[in-house]
């Protein structure tokens, strides 16, 4: 994330992405802390779940921090903290994956989803924004698509906050597809600030947005797909996991 300030962007620009950034990140923070209020969530996990958290909260803070720094017009740190940003992103799709096999296989992944959304569009979407985050470093220089790109990359990871947040079970069997156009709305607003500041809606976003919409798509196609059932079965073949519906299912006597 280490963008060169002195590359267009005016100081409008600087405080729209410093709010963007800072609304994701609190979405983030809110949705799991709320489920660890709410006793839905513990610290009884193993020792891959915790890396999990720790490496994508460590990446909450530090897409935060480069938000503040740019605001700040500290570059030099700005600079410094985004070389970070090659070692998290490649880290981060790694413990993505080990720890939605782990849920998978120990509990057949949330209830309130259907066991080959999550296996297979949850992980289409982390390689997306994996993707997407790694365009984003190698355009760094050029401000404009820079900054829209990571915005459309971290809005992806706001998922896991916002799906805490809605009433998920009450929303079956659509709680995933719901779950995943909510983390559209701040992109969305993105393009609409960019309308309403120049006419018109800067390319990155009609780029990062068509790469994610289709990837979710093509992810939602797949799960669907015999290949899909095929996978997501021999994921769990022979674990707990398998003990689950495929399909979205409220747990005997569960109560809202």
């Amino acid at each position: 994330m280490a963008t060169l300030a002195s590359q267009g962007g005016t100081a409008r620009d600087t405080r729209f992405f410093l709010i963007m950034a800072l609304a994701m990140a609190g979405v983030i923070i809110a949705g799991f802390s709320f489920h660890l209020l709410m006793g839905r969530s513990s610290f009884a996990e193993p020792v891959t779940v915790h890396l999990h958290g720790i490496m994508f909260m460590g990446w909450v803070g530090l897409y935060a921090a480069q938000a503040i720094t740019i605001a700040s017009g500290n570059v030099a740190l700005h600079r410094r903290l985004g070389r970070l940003a090659y070692v998290f992103v490649p880290a981060m799709m790694i413990a993505g994956t080990a720890v939605m096999v782990h849920s998978a296989q120990t509990r057949g992944g949330p209830f309130f989803f259907a066991m080959n959304e999550f296996v297979i569009s949850n992980a289409m979407g982390l390689y997306c924004f994996g993707g997407l985050a790694l365009w984003a470093l190698r355009v760094r220089r050029h401000q404009g698509w820079h900054r829209r790109l990571m915005l459309v990359a971290m809005s992806i990871l706001t998922g896991p906050g916002l799906g805490r947040i809605i009433p998920a079970p009450l929303l079956i069997p659509y709680a995933w597809p719901i779950s995943i156009v909510l983390t559209w709305i701040f992109p969305l607003i993105g393009m609409w600030a960019d309308w309403r500041r120049d006419g018109r809606v800067h390319r990155a976003y009609w780029w990062g947005m068509g790469i994610n919409v289709g990837v979710f798509v093509l992810s939602m196609l797949l799960a669907y797909s015999q290949p899909g059932f095929a996978f997501t079965e021999w994921l769990v073949a022979g674990t707990p996991g398998a003990e689950r519906p495929m399909e979205a299912f409220l747990p005997p006597g569960f109560a809202p």
